[in-house]
């Protein structure tokens, strides 16, 4: 590692913000030059500015950050991406590795966490809170079962079963009626989905789910990962 590891930081709480640029500026060969409110703002900074690592948060208005992680790995592979947030949940924790995450902290780490993180992904590593590892090792150490024959096992129940009904045409105030959630949690998912699905657009995620057989009012999404 030759010189400070610059840091975006992306969070859309100004006062998490402010709290956590004062405790990168004080770690050493740490500087921070960049700050987001969302994941459009994330992708657009990151290519402006380049930094060696992008400290992401994940349920953010608008992009959320596993769709600016995916968009960021990919035009940027040269640049780092380390989640920092407040789910530890292991749906989020995978489809964050999926989308090029170098590193998954909570947010309930310390400067020292953050600076030994930093450290380790600036030298090429990937980093993980303690829990995440602790689960992240505990899924590669499960003995692996039988495929399921289900279509998209890498999405869960909810998630599939809003695709299965994005591919029928619904909206999100349509889906979230269905589900009885709000459409803010519907727009996040969906987003989610097309992540996952590496699709650029609803329709497009539509096509994939109509040609695994979704979409159809017979077929009911099948067993998987649960919420």
């Amino acid at each position: 590692m030759k010189g400070p590891i610059t840091v975006l930081l992306v969070d859309d709480h100004p006062v998490f913000r402010a709290g956590m640029t004062t405790v990168l500026t004080d770690l050493p060969d740490v500087t921070v030059i960049g700050e987001a409110a969302d994941g459009a703002e994330a992708i657009a900074t990151t290519a402006r500015l380049l930094p060696t690592i992008v400290l992401m948060d994940l349920r953010m208005p608008g992009v959320s950050g596993l769709e600016a992680t995916a968009q960021i790995t990919t035009a940027h592979p040269q640049v780092a991406v380390v989640i920092l947030t407040m789910d530890e949940d292991d749906d989020s924790v995978f489809a964050a590795l999926r989308a090029g995450a170098r590193g998954y902290l909570l947010k309930e780490a310390d400067g020292t966490d953050v600076h030994r993180a930093l450290l380790g992904v600036a030298r090429g590593e990937a980093v993980f809170g303690p829990r995440i590892a602790r689960r992240v090792l505990s899924h590669f150490a499960t003995p692996p079962t039988s495929p399921a024959r289900m279509p998209f096992p890498h999405l869960t129940n909810r998630e599939r079963e809003i695709l299965d009904l994005l591919s029928r045409g619904l909206d999100n105030a349509s889906i979230a009626r269905r589900l009885s959630l709000s459409e803010k949690t519907i727009r996040n998912r969906v987003s989610d989905v097309l992540t996952k699905l590496r699709a650029r657009t609803r329709a497009e995620a539509a096509a994939l789910a109509r040609d695994a057989g979704l979409g159809n009012p017979q077929l009911q999404p099948g067993p998987g990962p649960g919420l």
